[in-house]
């Protein structure tokens, strides 16, 4: 599998399954080329056999190296973020859930769902778009939701690009992220407030929004519910002193961009 296909694949998956109005967002801001995505984000637990290490295999293999590692105290997540030397393929953002910093009554519930999981699943890329890959009820979403949104939003949907997010740089019709939000509202979106409106400045050389997630149908083991999904982003980047625009993520505006999956 190439890098393309990969991202292809991980497309259909989140436009299908995680986030069935990024297809219209894409339509309303595609400007006649097709539009950069400066990044994806996946979800994991930091337990054998799903951690970091096992997601990030498949993009090594792929040409890409870690370019960054980042930490949310207050939600419990380590993340790092990948880059690959064709600046055209979009940057992979990869977090986990410190799992042993949570209550014993998570860890018993999350340690359930992994113990599912077959490892001989993970040797090929494709488990990354998979899904969920142990069965779930209502009570434990429900149960992991009030502790961590995190820890409830990927038992629920498994493996998947969580977000993807467009390149504002691109952009001739908009410059500001405000922008973007302002013309998306008037099209019936909303837009993640947390932290404000736009997370970063120039000063920290990103600036990011997003929308809300969607609310998608998840069959759990005791009936379906419907439940926040996956959003889009919007990401605009600033030249650093020696030109070349920063390629980082900060730790403190991602923090309020996991908030978009809140109930």
């Amino acid at each position: 599998m190439t890098a393309e296909q990969l991202f292809a694949q991980l497309w259909q998956d989140y436009t299908q399954r995680l986030c069935p109005s990024a297809a219209k967002v894409q339509a309303l801001l595609k400007e006649g080329e097709a539009l950069i995505n400066d990044h994806i984000a996946l979800r994991t637990f930091n337990l054998s056999p799903v951690g970091i290490e096992t997601l990030v295999k498949p993009f090594l293999k792929l040409g890409y190296q870690q370019a960054g590692e980042y930490d949310f105290e207050a939600k419990k997540l380590s993340a790092i973020h990948l880059q690959h030397s064709d600046e055209s393929l979009p940057k992979v953002f990869i977090s986990e859930l410190r799992v042993e910093q949570c209550s014993a009554v998570l860890q018993a519930i999350v340690a359930k769902l992994v113990s599912q999981v077959d490892s001989s699943q993970l040797v090929v890329g494709d488990f990354l778009f998979g899904g969920r890959m142990w069965t779930l009820s209502s009570e434990d979403y429900q149960t992991l939701a009030k502790e961590s949104e995190y820890a409830a939003w990927l038992a629920a949907h498994g493996y998947g690009a969580n977000h993807f997010t467009v390149s504002v740089n691109q952009l001739n019709r908009f410059v500001e992220v405000t922008e973007v939000n302002d013309y998306l509202r008037t099209e019936s979106f909303n837009i993640n407030e947390s932290g404000g409106e736009v997370k970063g400045s120039p000063e920290v050389l990103l600036e990011q929004s997003s929308t809300m997630a969607d609310k998608v149908p998840v069959m759990f083991s005791d009936g379906e519910q419907s439940i926040p999904g996956g959003f889009y982003e919007f990401a605009k980047r600033y030249q650093m002193a020696d030109g070349n625009y920063y390629q980082g993520f900060v730790a403190a505006s991602a923090d309020k961009i996991f908030e978009s999956t809140h109930q």
